[in-house]
């Protein structure tokens, strides 16, 4: 109904703003991923999304459209509000969800606040064909990636290794360099722990 709002910053929390479109304020509520992304500017244009409900109509913006795209999709997963989509692009960067989802990395969305395992689950077994679709991911080094990093994680933790520990080393490593093998993905956590 309504794409865009482009207009006058006039007002900006971490969880709203209220832009001055001549004259009428839109308060528009926003995630800290679109927070972080609001220009210094006095001018700025947020895409949007209007829920109506029986007794509220709420309005949501976004500096990136494919943020908002990936609002409505995690909207269409049963058991999944509003409220509670915005929490998770606000506990996590978008790509980081998509990733999540393509991957079945419930453990990432479950670490989510308000998300619990069989929500989680959900919002994997609902949008995972979607996500890898959408963003034309390849299914087949997702899960090869995914399944390293487990694999060397387990290693790690019969070790002795902390738990969590590895796995914020074991994370950086995947991410610098995600086609790294089990072997290899373990000998750099080794030097790093």
């Amino acid at each position: 109904m309504i794409a865009y709002i482009q207009g006058r910053l006039a007002e900006k929390t971490p969880t709203s703003v209220v832009i001055d479109c001549n004259g009428v304020g839109y308060d528009i509520n926003i995630s800290l991923h679109t927070y972080s992304l609001l220009p210094d500017s006095e001018n700025i244009k947020l895409f949007t999304f209007l829920q109506v409900k029986e007794d509220s109509h709420t309005l949501f913006g976004f500096v990136e459209k494919s943020e908002k795209e990936l609002f409505k999709l995690l909207l269409s997963v049963s058991g999944i509000g509003a409220s509670i989509a915005r929490t998770m692009l606000s506990s996590l960067h978008p790509k980081q969800i998509i990733q999540a989802i393509a991957t079945a990395d419930v453990n990432s969305i479950q670490s989510i606040k308000g998300i619990g395992a069989k929500t989680a689950q959900r919002v994997i077994l609902d949008l995972k064909e979607k996500v890898i679709k959408i963003y034309d991911l390849d299914e087949v080094s997702t899960v090869t990636n995914n399944t390293n990093k487990d694999e060397a994680l387990s290693a790690l933790e019969v070790l002795g290794f902390n738990k969590k520990l590895a796995e914020k080393v074991v994370d950086r490593m995947v991410k610098e360099n995600p086609d790294a093998t089990i072997e290899t993905i373990i000998k750099q956590a080794l030097k790093n722990l």
